[in-house]
């Protein structure tokens, strides 16, 4: 199956649970036709730890002493810099809890053979044995988790509970829970499970809406019994809330509504229930695709199996459907965390956070390119939400106007938190840069113009304007303290001058909030200032050096590349336009190492090579995260070979990688297979947007391929086909069709 994936056998695990989400509830379903349990997440669950209260600390005041040290060749005194402010990990994410429905001993929990399977075009999550059937989505419509299990009439006796106790569950939690209505019998009732943080001033209530369909329910000490039932529907949804206040009756109230006027006929409910959410889901899902040349038999096996043979074009296409599924799931309210929308555990790695020097931006890469403008907007509401405490950052730390974002987020708070001496990521100034790239990319592509966006590069460029020092007489600025994610000089701690990325972010932010803001009276100032930035250097290997400050010696074995984000995502060096530079960005690619094997390091390195028209090498870091057992049998991935750390990353940034490698895309140009698919001779890609405004569809086949787009406006565009460059003009709202022979 192309467009889902399934497994013969249950899942033990909560992190080979199929997974659902609407971008605002997300839902967990494993264990088996006996004991089904159901994970419930909310994007809005973060266990307060006192971080949430802290600002930044008014570091400001020592910011010119600092500069002049780094300046004058003090290669630690950055350390000095915020030294004595602890680290704060934010708000850690976590899981509401798990709901549970248990056969009871009387009826045997099924014959026969299962299967369990997640439909990607409607976010189904369904398993069955005999005449045992269960289902569960989450709705996009009506924002509720909706669980059906049904089986011969008079089949179903169940206990069914709200239950907290979930790995990681910490001390200090306060637990009311309570069951309506009062008298036992037929038709609906209410189990509600409220938990109360120790902070005594936020808590989170969730309320599950039972409904029987024959048979009756009998209220027990931790829950409901279900009866002699043929079929039995539930309705879940989570709020967190203010300690004083108490939505359970609103809730309940809302969930009554949502099965009125089929009170008792949980088929009826069920089925109006899917139908306002399938078209918002299936219309989402299937604007854009990837088809390869797969053996027919490969594409029907489970995908533990698939994931457990050599890499192939079956396994591609299913990753590549899976990691648009997952991504669109667990975006909305908010873009995906390090664990998307899902966790069963307390004790999330790195707070679950949002985690902006390169998670986050690797996990949306596809977001505008593959025609999700709702993972687009769901960032947008994050970026845009934060920007008051990115200005107190600004500020704060070094007396400027403007906005610096924070490392890591949990999603409430934008304010920096980061102080270690080997993660010094309070001195990073290159994030804000990089959070506004895809919104400016979902413009480009053809996205609902946002009013907010060029105010807000203004401001990006306001900073620098404060921040940047004067370098020497020749009028040259440069950026100082800067730091590389999350890497340090051979030679040197971490806190240096003008690492690679700070200049590009810079020259970058400054150019395009002039060419966003034209009227502005600083404009012309931003243009001026960029072109006065320190140049890049090339080291004595031919490679581009992560440090542009003379004397700085790179180090090589590191997960994170950040020095090449003028290559990917800028576009600013590539071989058409900067051939040298490219040329020495593709040499520092060829020395870095992988260092821990993060999934992240991998899926970057296959981004960067793709750009550089490196198809040998991006196929090299797609095989070690292929190859290395990242994948969970849930198609969900990890942070380290082995299925190690429940972590999206590899999940939601594969897709990006492989369209990649398929077509580019600037204001001006368009390349087609500029990093061919290792072993996938043949395919297609469809519903792909362009960075010029144009949707398209790409096929190759038997040495041809073919490229058929459709423009919103008149424009010429230069077109990039093997060694060929060449120009095309497109009109508006008419097809273009482009064949070309495919030269290997």
């Amino acid at each position: 199956m192309r467009h889902g994936t399934w497994e013969p056998r249950p899942a033990a695990r909560w992190e080979d649970a199929f997974l659902s989400g609407n971008g605002r509830h997300g839902a967990m379903v494993y264990g088996d036709a006996g004991h089904e349990r159901v994970v419930v997440n909310h994007h809005t669950l973060v266990c307060p730890n006192g971080s949430e209260t802290v600002p930044p600390p008014e570091l400001a005041a020592g910011l010119r002493d600092l500069q002049d040290a780094l300046l004058a060749g003090d290669t630690t005194a950055a350390e000095r810099f915020g030294a004595g402010h602890p680290h704060l990990w934010v708000q850690p994410y976590h899981p509401a809890f798990q709901v549970r429905v248990r056969r009871t001993p009387a009826v045997a929990a099924g014959s026969g053979t299962y299967r369990r399977e997640v439909d990607f075009t409607s976010g189904v999550v369904s398993a069955e044995r005999g005449t045992w059937r269960s289902e569960v989505f989450v709705s996009r419509a009506d924002d509720v988790i909706v669980h059906r299990t049904r089986t011969q009439p008079g089949g179903l006796s169940a206990d069914i509970t709200l239950d907290e106790q979930l790995p990681g569950l910490p001390g200090g939690l306060r637990f009311t829970r309570t069951a309506a209505p009062e008298h036992d019998g037929p038709g609906t009732a209410l189990l509600r499970l409220r938990t109360d943080y120790p902070n005594g001033r936020t808590a989170f209530t969730g309320t599950t809406l039972v409904t029987v369909t024959g048979g009756s329910t009998t209220r027990t000490r931790h829950g409901l019994r279900v009866t002699d039932a043929s079929s039995v529907l539930l309705l879940t949804r989570v709020e967190r809330h203010p300690a004083d206040q108490d939505p359970a009756a609103a809730q309940a109230a809302a969930l009554q509504a949502l099965v009125a006027p089929a009170t008792g006929h949980t088929d009826e409910a069920y089925t109006r229930l899917l139908g306002r959410h399938l078209p918002l889901h299936r219309d989402a899902y299937e604007r854009a695709g990837l088809t390869l040349d797969a053996d027919p038999s490969e594409r029907e096996l489970p995908g533990s199996e698939l994931l457990r043979r050599p890499a192939g074009p079956a396994l591609l296409e299913r990753l590549f459907a899976a990691g648009r599924y997952h991504l669109l799931s667990s975006s909305g309210m908010l873009p995906p965390r390090l664990v998307g929308l899902w966790t069963g555990d307390w004790n999330t790695a790195w707070s679950g956070a949002f985690t902006t020097n390169a998670n986050l931006n690797l996990q949306i890469a596809s977001a505008a390119v593959a025609a999700l403008p709702e993972v687009s907007a769901a960032h947008a509401e994050l970026v845009h939400g934060q920007f008051g405490d990115w200005r107190d950052n600004a500020r704060a730390l070094f007396g400027a106007r403007g906005v610096v974002a924070p490392s890591h987020t949990d999603g409430e708070s934008g304010h920096t938190r980061h102080f270690e001496r080997a993660y010094p990521l309070h001195l990073w100034t290159a994030g804000a840069d990089w959070l506004l790239l895809p919104l400016l990319d979902e413009a480009l592509t053809g996205g609902d113009p946002d009013p907010r966006l060029a105010p807000a590069l203004a401001e990006v460029a306001m900073f620098y304007e404060d921040f940047l020092v004067p370098a020497g007489p020749d009028g040259r600025v440069t950026v100082v303290p800067s730091y590389s994610p999350e890497n340090r000089p051979a030679n040197a701690s971490w806190g240096t001058v003008d690492a690679t990325m700070d200049i590009a972010a810079a020259r970058h932010a400054l150019t395009t909030a002039a060419a966003h803001n034209p009227g502005h009276p600083r404009a012309p100032h931003w243009r001026d200032l960029a072109g006065r930035l320190t140049d890049y250097h090339v080291n004595d290997q031919g490679a581009l050096a992560e440090w542009a400050r003379p004397g700085l010696e790179d180090n090589y074995d590191h997960r994170h590349i950040s020095h090449l984000y003028p290559v990917w995502p800028l576009d600013e060096i590539n071989p058409y336009d900067t051939p040298d530079l490219a040329a020495a960005a593709h040499r520092a690619l060829e020395l870095r190492g992988a260092e821990n094997d993060s999934a992240h390091g991998h899926l970057h390195t296959a981004l960067v090579a793709a750009r550089l028209r490196d198809g040998e090498r991006a196929g090299r870091a797609l095989d070690q995260v292929l190859g290395g057992d990242f994948f969970h049998d849930s198609l969900m991935s990890a942070h380290y070979p082995g299925r190690d750390v429940y972590n999206a990353d590899a999940a939601h940034a594969l897709p990006a990688a492989l369209i990649e490698c398929l077509v580019q895309s600037t204001p001006s140009r368009l390349v087609l297979l500029p990093a061919p698919l290792p072993g996938c001779p043949a395919g297609t890609l469809r519903g792909v947007r362009t960075r010029f405004g144009a949707r398209l569809d790409l096929s190759w086949r038997d040495g041809s391929v073919t490229a058929v787009l459709r423009s919103a406006a008149d424009r010429t565009v230069e077109v990039v086909a093997g060694t060929d460059r060449f120009p095309m003009t497109l009109v508006a709202d008419e097809q273009h069709v482009l064949t070309f022979p495919r030269r290997t």
